[in-house]
């Protein structure tokens, strides 16, 4: 992309549905590794009206109560008994308890070089990380503002500020570039559920979600709405309680909303529901902080890495850079740079991020938290792909 143009992203709430699945999926993964680190977990959701479907594979000393914990996190997502009650409704699982013989159960912060090497990747896969200058978290603006409007709807429910909304709810916002760089806000969308009961007209609800929800979104944010921006509330009508009884979700199915929201690349794997030997998931973090920290170096105000891997090897087959003409030296050296000071192994990798420990060490879990309003550029949450620690090395 260059010169002048328009981008938009969207966010949606945790009460969406397919959000609800990622939750669940993630929230499946915490477990397992909470009670056994070493545990190989895959899980997907589907949900819709009255039903959720849970298929799972597994190797693990875990004992987890699936269905009750899947039944807890719609709760905590805002459903009781309007639209869906994850009390009474159907929940049908497909397990594959695997057999625990073979897997892996040394510590990768214990193992030599030999061992990191012959941990190998099972899956292949391309994965991308990207970070830019254009917000404080190193994340295209679109994206950032679609998040921050996404997650303040959720806390004016929560909050009981609104008593009107529902879980569900989705947002979108289009910015407008001049050469490059963000220049103003073109147009914000907004959809919210609206729970059963006394209705707000249309002038109520458009002033209530402006003064709660949007500009303070935009407070302290240095591109804001201007007189000609555009502002669409529930354009479509009313959307009355939404959520599994309005339309169904998925895990997996909102790849763009989970990174840069299509303004960068992203891999066509879900991120959500896999334990952190899975490359898709682990690596695309190992791209993003790879990203970070170059950006954060000074070597480029834009950066892609990219990192292919192939089934039955331990590292990359390809490390590529893009800095779209912002690199402070070719993209080439930078590559050269990241080789020397990260290691991409999949191994390495889990142990320099933590990924096994991380939901052990919250208590409420690691992953589910990242499986709404994005697993990268987070300011909410401390993760260690986010962290520029490594800059220094880069700069020379």
């Amino acid at each position: 992309m260059k010169g002048d143009f328009i981008f938009t992203s969207e966010s949606v709430t945790e009460g969406h549905p397919d959000k609800l699945c990622d939750q669940i999926s993630d929230g499946l993964v915490d477990r397992f590794l909470q009670q056994d680190p070493f545990s190989v977990i895959t899980a997907e959701c589907a949900i819709a009206t009255g039903i959720l479907f849970i298929a799972a594979r597994f190797a693990s000393d875990a004992v987890v109560d699936i269905a009750g914990l899947a039944r807890r996190i719609i709760v905590e997502a805002g459903y009781d008994h309007a639209g869906f009650d994850p009390n009474t409704c159907t929940v049908m699982t497909s397990l594959n308890a695997l057999s625990s013989e073979g897997r892996s159960t040394r510590d990768e912060a214990e193992m030599d070089e030999a061992e990191i090497d012959g941990m190998l990747v099972q899956n292949q896969s391309t994965v991308f990380g990207f970070a830019c200058t254009q917000t404080p978290g190193l994340m295209p603006l679109p994206i950032w503002l679609a998040h921050r409007i996404a997650h303040r709807l959720a806390d004016v429910r929560k909050q009981g500020q609104l008593a009107y909304l529902a879980p569900d709810g989705k947002t979108q916002v289009a910015v407008e570039y001049r050469d490059d760089r963000p220049a103003r806000i073109h147009g914000i969308t907004l959809v919210a559920a609206l729970s059963e009961g006394p209705m707000p007209d249309q002038n109520r609800l458009h002033q209530d979600l402006m003064d709660l929800v949007v500009e303070p979104a935009f407070a302290d944010e240095a591109v804001r709405p201007d007189d000609r921006t555009r502002l669409f509330i529930n354009p479509g009508g009313p959307l009355m309680v939404g959520g599994p009884a309005t339309h169904a979700g998925l895990t997996g199915r909102k790849n763009g909303i989970d990174t840069y929201g299509e303004y960068a690349r992203q891999s066509d794997s879900a991120l959500s529901g896999k334990d952190p030997t899975r490359i898709a998931r682990s690596g695309t973090y190992a791209a993003r902080y790879a990203a970070v920290n170059v950006v954060s170096a000074g070597l480029a105000t834009e950066c892609e890495v990219q990192l292919s891997y192939s089934i039955g090897l331990s590292r990359p087959v390809s490390l590529q850079v893009q800095t779209f003409g912002t690199g402070r030296i070719p993209d080439a050296d930078i590559a050269a740079r990241l080789g020397r000071v990260f290691d991409f192994r999949l191994a390495a990798i889990i142990r320099d991020l933590g990924l096994r420990r991380l939901p052990g060490a919250a208590r409420d879990g690691f992953y589910r938290r990242l499986a709404a309003y994005g697993q990268v550029g987070r300011r909410d949450l401390d993760l260690p792909w986010e962290r520029p620690d490594r800059a220094d090395l880069l700069r020379t």
